[in-house]
């Protein structure tokens, strides 16, 4: 079938970590034989910084890495009864206008004959609730929520009718482990220090730590206050601004950890969703220590990756991560295998025929997916 993904952004993943996930998401499309359409805005504030950032080469590579996807850009003039002729399935990711969530929408409800599901990947249902009521959901036949307890807050607040739990995945075909490249470094970090949403977690759980082993250690992001960069600085950490998902693997090939920590509001209000760090790691064969996050939907076992309560313990994990190569290893391996048995957008991709074939009437509306636990 047809599939459409109105995004955000596709071809650039500045300060847009849902870029990995939707474009592993089109490419498995792709590869079962449906058509995939993706339309991004020409002047996405993605878009822009990243050219701003590193010129329009960058955007260029990811259309390259992606041959049969079909990216095309649109503005104003957008006519989209056309874009939308033809479709089966159309996707319409929560950072999109408004207006053009509802222009949707009504098409769906006169009748067209395609499957359109909302996806939220972000905390605004908890953080922002009036900002997603704007949202005119009507239309649609679903949500795609990616988490449990966001699925839940959908329901009850009555957004939707039907919700289904749609976790994000690793593209395997970009994120796995890179053995020809030197381990250079111990510890690595990729993520945006943003609205000051996990300032302080930062500081306890990977400034902090770094500096009381002398760890040598890179940090890649953007949106990094005067702040953020004094710390970074005083702390001996050597900062490489923004990193291209696209290139995080060979990132994560030249350290020998990384850490993982979430925003407040996900470890506080959303739990069961991870970010998407976690599984980029672990494909990649790095071993992670995480900062506190409630797994309640047991997406992990226990011995995938390594926990710290607090910053101290941070720093004791760390130090026994980078003394044991064995122990590393053995972690590593396991989050990997965790990775390629459960969390592949593969396996996200055929989670997703399966919601499209229930809210066919294939099988009953009311209930959630299959969790893709059982799809392995």
């Amino acid at each position: 079938m047809k599939c459409i993904l109105f995004c955000h952004a596709f071809t650039s993943c500045w300060n847009n970590g849902n870029a990995h996930f939707l474009r592993g998401i089109a490419r498995e499309l792709g590869a079962l034989g449906h058509e995939v359409v993706v339309y991004e805005p020409v002047d996405g504030w993605s878009r822009t910084n990243a050219i701003r950032d590193s010129g329009s080469n960058t955007l260029h590579e990811v259309a390259d890495l992606f041959p049969s996807i079909d990216i095309r850009q649109y503005d104003a003039s957008l006519d989209l009864d056309e874009a939308l002729d033809g479709a089966g399935l159309v996707i319409v990711h929560e950072w999109n206008p408004p207006e053009l969530i509802e222009a949707i929408g009504r098409r769906r409800a006169l009748g067209a004959p395609y499957a359109l599901l909302f996806h939220d990947t972000h905390h605004r249902a908890v953080t922002a609730p009036d900002e997603l009521a704007r949202f005119d959901l009507n239309g649609f036949d679903g949500v795609l929520a990616f988490g449990e307890a966001l699925r839940q807050i959908y329901l009850r607040l009555g957004w939707a009718e039907r919700a289904f739990t749609w976790h994000e995945a690793a593209d395997t075909k970009l994120y796995r482990p890179l053995p020809h490249i030197t381990r250079t470094h111990d510890v690595v970090w990729i993520g945006n220090w943003g609205d000051g949403e996990r300032a302080a977690e930062l500081n306890e759980f990977l400034v902090r730590p770094v500096l009381e082993l002398s760890a040598q250690t890179r940090i890649y992001g953007v949106r990094y206050s005067e702040a953020a960069h004094r710390a970074i600085e005083q702390a001996g950490i050597e900062y490489r601004g923004w990193l291209p998902a696209h290139r995080a693997a060979a990132a994560f090939a030249t350290a020998r950890s990384t850490v993982h920590v979430p925003r407040g509001p996900y470890a506080r209000s959303l739990p069961g969703i991870p970010t998407i760090r976690m599984f980029e790691a672990m494909a990649c064969g790095i071993p992670i220590v995480s900062a506190p996050w409630d797994d309640i939907e047991n997406m992990f076992p226990q011995n995938a990756y390594l926990r710290a309560e607090n910053g101290a313990q941070m720093t004791r994990v760390l130090a026994a991560l980078l003394n044991d190569e064995a122990f590393a290893a053995e972690t590593a391996e396991i989050g990997l295998r965790v990775i390629q048995s459960r969390h592949t957008c593969g396996h996200r991709a055929m989670q997703l025929l399966n919601i499209v074939d229930e809210i066919r009437g294939a099988r009953p509306s009311s209930q959630p997916a299959e969790h893709e636990g059982a799809i392995a």
